[in-house]
């Protein structure tokens, strides 16, 4: 019997990301489950930048492409000045509520 092979190919949360809902959810989700990692947080607003097209959330943050990508990579460290403006631009809110 022939060998057949299984092509792979790497998995992008962010190809998932279709709807601002589906986006807001993940968001979300991050930061329930994970509320103290804030890298894993800004990883999660980078996923959602790059869905929504990272050249354009960056033009709307006011910021460079490649300093959108450096603050939301896994070492990056964005001022929370860059989260707020980046929420922003991805159409998103941050909110409080009791815990």
């Amino acid at each position: 019997m022939p060998k057949t092979k299984t092509k792979t190919v790497p998995y992008d949360v962010a190809d998932q990301l279709r709807t601002p809902e589906e986006m807001a959810a993940y968001l979300d989700a991050w930061l329930a489950e994970a509320p103290d990692d804030a890298p894993g947080i800004a990883r999660a607003l980078g996923d959602i930048a790059r869905a929504k097209g990272m050249t354009q959330v960056a033009r709307d943050a006011g910021l460079s492409r490649e300093s959108l990508y450096k603050a939301l990579s896994e070492n990056g460290n964005p001022s929370f000045a860059t989260v707020l403006k980046v929420a922003r631009a991805l159409g998103l809110r941050l909110h409080a509520e009791a815990a």
